[in-house]
């Protein structure tokens, strides 16, 4: 059996994968029943129907030709080790790090900081537009999570004195 499109075939089994593992993940809650889900219900559905995802996906890798090559090229490992170090800063951002001393610094800043080291993994870099987009989205993050959603998260840095 040959495989058509590389990269659909990968894609496959990465879905495969990782619903499985959330199926099997989930067998150690409670399932419950779609009227009275358990906490193990919801991620055993979505781990399902991930799975069968991957499943199609992989078949379909093997039994059609694609237009395109579907080969895959090289890693892009810029844009890996960006966007794993954005959501790792804004992490860190949120909580601080207590082991070191490190205060936690707030939503504002921790969107902002996302979004700037999240930028760098493009090819081009427009400060002008990071900004603005840091912007709307610091805004967003406000009010949705803490003025509609009421979540008790820390805004500002500690040492502003502000909420």
């Amino acid at each position: 059996m040959r495989i058509h499109s590389q990269q659909d075939f990968w894609a496959g089994l990465i879905f495969l994968v990782t619903g499985a593992a959330f199926v099997w993940g989930s067998m150690s809650y409670e399932m419950g029943a779609a009227e009275r889900m358990g906490p193990g219900y919801f991620p055993w559905v979505l781990g399902l129907l991930t799975a069968v995802i991957g499943i199609v996906v992989i078949l379909k890798s093997l039994a059609f030709e694609t237009a395109e090559d579907g080969r895959i090229g090289a890693f892009a490992w810029r844009p890996l080790i960006f966007i794993i170090s954005a959501n790792l800063a804004i992490g860190v951002m949120l909580g601080g790090l207590p082991s070191i001393g490190l205060p936690a610094m707030g939503l504002v800043a921790g969107t902002y900081a996302l979004t700037f080291i999240a930028a760098l993994a493009g090819n081009e870099f427009r400060f002008r537009e990071v900004f603005i987009l840091a912007t709307v989205l610091a805004v967003a993050c406000f009010v949705g999570f803490v003025v509609l959603l009421k979540l008790q998260f820390q805004v500002w840095p500690a040492f502003l004195g502000l909420r």
